[in-house]
């Protein structure tokens, strides 16, 4: 398990188990030590290339990110006023061309992601509650208290 910059964050990885076919990977047990909050509901999202969806943000709602196609690049922002992270950004890639994780967010933390492979990408995520749209809340993409910069590339070097 690796914590994340924001408090409350894990960036869990995962084993995978390849062979001749293929591989086997184990995403999430009932028992797992980062699942404690319990399942709620089951959702994939596919998107295309270029493709933004940012700011979500829950009031009580854990969710937990598998990325199984395509490339993400993720936003975490906490908005979380008595946390030690508060006002903490944090970045990290999510993929199949990469070591697979699952991410954990908890309630009060602004997510969002941009789809940076050439191809769509589909997120698997488990989240803590159904659908309520009580608990959904939104912040504009470009939110000047947060400061992030969702159109812009890969770094020159």
């Amino acid at each position: 398990m690796l914590k994340g910059v924001i408090d409350g964050v894990i960036i869990h990885p995962l084993i995978r188990h390849p062979d001749d076919r293929g591989y086997f990977e184990e995403l999430i047990r009932f028992n797992d030590h980062f699942f404690t909050e319990g399942f709620g509901q089951l959702s994939h999202s596919q998107m295309f290339p270029g493709v933004i969806k940012a700011w979500h943000i829950h009031k009580t709602q854990v969710d937990w990110w598998y990325t199984a196609f395509g490339r993400l690049r993720v936003g975490l922002y906490d908005k979380r006023e008595q946390s030690p992270t508060f006002r903490t950004t944090q970045e990290l890639y999510m993929g199949d061309d990469l070591p697979p994780v699952i991410l954990k967010i908890p309630p009060g933390v602004a997510h969002g992601c941009k789809v940076v492979s050439d191809g769509p990408a589909h997120l698997f995520y488990v989240t803590s509650q159904t659908y309520n749209p009580e608990e959904e809340g939104r912040i504009p993409y470009d939110d000047p208290v947060i400061g992030y910069d969702w159109l812009s590339g890969p770094p020159i070097k």
